[in-house]
């Protein structure tokens, strides 16, 4: 097992490296949804590797209101889900669900002016999606429900994690591509010797690039408009 990445480019050349070994004659059906910002990087990699397109993956935890870090649910530009055990045990009404999926959704329509300049999300209809987090675990305690949303075929690949993240992943997902396993985690920073933040502009220059190379695919316009306007129950 190697013991230390020197940048999130290197981890993103290795992970590329090994999902180039199972996935590259299926490049197109698949496409790289990488978490922003961290991921961009390690995402780019992969999709330059296997010629496959890349976008950022926007996704909000829909959090309790008065106890945000506990998670009622996700939500990304065109699907959402529940934890209906959370909702049912703090008897949590629908106008409250409401007042927090209107806020989060805002959120995602600033980030998504923000990396993608209003552009509508990418199409995953009937493809591979490859999840990319650079920077910490995809499925972990601030992130329940995360890739439920997606409902596709799903690969994580993550450059460290631990072995615990691993398994619970496991069960979730279609498959798990991570390079370094330590026992102990103990922070994503310590398995690199340079962790510094990925900058937005760092970001945007890595989705312009890899758009040159492979374009993305969008969902419509009117595909968009129409989940965001019954994104509120009534």
């Amino acid at each position: 097992m190697r013991e230390k990445f020197q940048t999130r480019v290197e981890a993103g050349s290795v992970l590329a490296g090994e999902v180039a070994r199972k996935y590259n004659n299926v490049n197109n059906d698949v496409v790289v949804l990488a978490l922003p910002r961290g991921g961009v990087p390690v995402g780019f990699q992969i999709a330059q590797r296997i010629r496959a397109p890349l976008d950022v993956f926007l996704v909000r935890k829909i959090g309790v209101e008065g106890y945000e870090e506990l998670a009622m649910g996700a939500i990304t530009e065109t699907s959402r889900i529940f934890n209906e055990d959370i909702i049912s045990m703090l008897h949590i009404d629908q106008k409250s669900i409401d007042r927090v999926i209107q806020r989060e959704m805002t959120e995602l329509q600033r980030r998504n002016q923000k990396y993608r300049k209003g552009k509508p999300a990418p199409d995953v209809t009937n493809k591979i999606v490859i999840l990319v987090d650079g920077k910490r675990n995809c499925y972990g305690s601030d992130d329940e429900g995360r890739l439920y949303v997606l409902e596709k075929t799903i690969i994580v690949a993550v450059p460290v994690a631990a072995p615990e993240t691993l398994k619970k992943m496991g069960k979730e997902v279609d498959d798990i591509i991570c390079p370094l396993v330590p026992r102990s985690l103990s922070g994503i920073g310590k398995w690199y010797h340079n962790f510094s933040q990925t900058e937005d502009e760092e970001v945007l220059a890595l989705l312009a690039k890899a758009e040159e190379i492979c374009p993305v695919s969008t969902i419509s316009a009117e595909d968009t408009e129409k989940y965001q306007s019954e994104t509120i129950l009534e």
